[in-house]
């Protein structure tokens, strides 16, 4: 069954501290001419913390989603939109290997075949092929490298030491090939 909505473009800033990632994502969503399927937007998610939701840039009221262990439903969705969701997770916690994870001094993702709901909500599954874009920041001394798919596209100096690199993919993908 072909999903129910397309996205076309994934925005990501990945801003990781020592004690807490926080993972903010912008997605362009778009109804699925090819499906049949009911109107609400169904994202996976796994060990996530929600802090924020908008839809078209307005904070989305309690009534307007269902958040559950593994999902996240956004109801009565228009045709095309833009989804921006707010994040937390704790890589260094993460001892499963999938999504982003610490392993010893250096941060790593894992998101074949179903990593990419461990790093933010999102539709995760091979059929969904989206243009992405991230920004990932991070203390300079502790991570001088900072990596992703596509071309790097800038980088420079943030505050207290820290530093942020982007990186933009031309080519739409599916999330497990997210690195």
């Amino acid at each position: 069954m072909p999903p129910a909505y397309l996205i076309k473009h994934v925005e990501l800033d990945i801003d990781i501290t020592p004690t807490v990632t926080t993972v903010s994502s912008k997605l362009q969503v778009s109804r699925n001419p090819a499906s049949e399927l009911p109107t609400d937007f169904e994202l996976h998610g796994e060990h996530l913390i929600l802090k924020e939701l908008k839809l078209d840039d307005k904070i989305l009221s309690a009534d307007a989603y269902k958040a559950a262990e593994s999902s996240l439903t956004i109801l009565n969705v228009p045709q095309a939109f833009t989804l921006e969701v707010i994040t937390e997770i704790k890589p260094q916690n993460n001892t499963e290997l999938s999504g982003l994870y610490k392993s010893q001094h250096m941060y790593c993702t894992q998101c074949e075949a179903e990593g990419f709901r461990r790093i933010t909500y999102y539709p995760d599954r091979p059929d969904v092929m989206a243009k992405f874009k991230v920004t990932i920041h991070a203390d300079k001394k502790e991570y001088p490298v900072l990596l992703a798919n596509g071309n790097l596209i800038a980088r420079g100096s943030d505050n207290d030491g820290r530093h942020h690199a982007i990186w933009e993919d031309p080519f739409a993908k599916p999330c497990y090939l997210f690195a």
